[in-house]
């Protein structure tokens, strides 16, 4: 069977209807949203709707990932939810209409970015914001939940990270997502699945039309299914150029679930824009990422997950590929590959982002450069470079604040003790 060739709604219907579901998760998200501390709440009444918010961050210590510089009894001032001004705080005087946290005794950092992570619901984009990420790019959903979270990011910035939304995944076997569209729905009697490259071309498309801001595939089958092979490819080089030529069309990049050294490779050469997993990744593919600008998303934290499996296809799976991922992640790094910190976490399940630099660092990274990976590499690779990742005039009010040094104890980044997103604190 061939797939009837029809082009995609027009935005202006879709972008309708993602609006409202959107809408109807932000007033879920009101319901369920905590009140923010006394010290936080603004002095002017009128503004405790707003969704961005003041806030001045006194007397902690300031770490600023892009250069490294510490800056002892700090202070952050924020307004209307970006930071007006960032260092000691004896240069220059406080504002005192401002609500205020007391940082003392605390490391501060800018928010954290999780560079992979599948967020569905209302609670797991709560949770994620909690646990320390600020922003995230997706790593796909089954019926455009996450387009929807993106929307309640911007209208309710507590509540959710600001996204990057992938829409639904582009593999062989869509399973329930040829039901997120109607315009999917024919994908669902092609035999073999979802491979001609008109059936490509159109699971990218609808993917546009619905407002993606990444493509989401694969060159390879899943390592958390004990009934298939990793390694197993199931895209060529040519039906991976053609998903990234589609998405090139429509302004957008490509990140690619791969396993397997050739997959990788051919995943690479077609042209994607991050290498997700990628336990195998050969010498002569990191060459290729360095070349090309590509980015390596490892996922340390899901393949580290297998190990404590109560499957033992699974457990044996995560002990073998954990050790080859490290050792790909320091070959990456010694090469120049530029690493992005991503949890894959998934079915409610929402790891810290800050247990992946946890296991960057084990992999071989310095401290600081472990947190450039949640930081300003990861932001670079979201295409927010100067929206987030340093706590530096102009960029995002969002922040975490830590217990300890994270220069010398990284792990201190998995627990937060507050976190400010947009000028508020969560």
């Amino acid at each position: 069977m061939c797939l009837e060739p029809a082009p995609p709604p027009p935005s202006r219907f879709t972008r309708r209807g993602v609006l409202a579901g959107a809408a109807a998760l932000a007033g879920t998200a009101a319901v369920l949203s905590t009140a923010a501390p006394a010290a936080a709440r603004p002095a002017d009444p009128a503004r405790e709707g707003a969704p961005y918010g003041d806030l001045v961050i006194e007397g902690g210590t300031l770490l600023d990932p892009a250069t490294g510089e510490v800056t002892e009894d700090a202070v952050v001032v924020i307004r209307s939810g970006k930071v007006d001004r960032a260092g000691p705080r004896r240069q220059g005087a406080v504002p005192a209409d401002l609500p205020r946290l007391d940082a003392e005794g605390h490391w501060v950092l800018p928010g954290l970015v999780d560079a992979h992570i599948h967020l569905g619901t209302v609670a797991e984009a709560r949770e994620a914001v909690t646990k320390g990420a600020t922003s995230a790019r997706s790593g796909s959903t089954t019926f455009y939940q996450d387009i929807a979270v993106r929307e309640l990011a911007r209208r309710l910035p507590g509540q959710a990270p600001r996204l990057r939304a992938a829409g639904v995944f582009v593999t062989p076997d869509m399973g329930d997502s040829v039901l997120a569209d109607p315009d999917l729905a024919a994908l669902a009697g092609l035999k073999g699945g979802v491979r001609s490259a008109e059936a490509l071309r159109h699971v990218v498309e609808v993917n546009l039309a619905r407002g993606a801001d990444v493509i989401k595939t694969r060159v390879n089958e899943r390592a958390g299914l004990p009934d298939q092979d990793p390694l197993t490819q199931v895209y060529s080089y040519e039906q991976l150029a053609e998903v990234v030529a589609a998405a090139r069309r429509g302004g957008k990049g490509v990140l690619c679930h791969s396993y397997s050294e050739q997959g990788c490779h051919d995943a690479v050469r077609a042209g994607i824009r991050s290498l997700e997993h990628g336990v195998f990744v050969g010498e002569r593919t990191l060459h290729e990422m360095r070349g090309r600008g590509t980015y390596f998303t490892p996922t340390l934290t899901a393949i580290a997950g297998l190990a404590e499996s109560p499957d033992p296809v699974l457990a044996e799976r995560g002990r073998t590929y954990l050790p080859v991922l490290k050792d790909a992640v320091r070959a990456a790094h010694e090469a120049g590959v530029p690493l992005a910190a991503g949890t894959d976490s998934s079915g409610g399940e929402v790891t810290p982002i800050g247990r992946e630099v946890e296991l960057m660092h084990a992999a071989g990274l310095s401290p600081l450069d472990a947190i450039r990976t949640a930081t300003t590499a990861a932001a670079r690779l979201l295409g927010l470079s100067r929206v987030v990742g340093r706590p530096a005039p102009g960029y995002a009010g969002d922040l975490v604040l830590l217990d300890s040094d994270p220069l010398s104890d990284v792990s201190a980044l998995s627990r937060p003790v507050r976190v400010v997103r947009a000028g508020r604190i969560c």
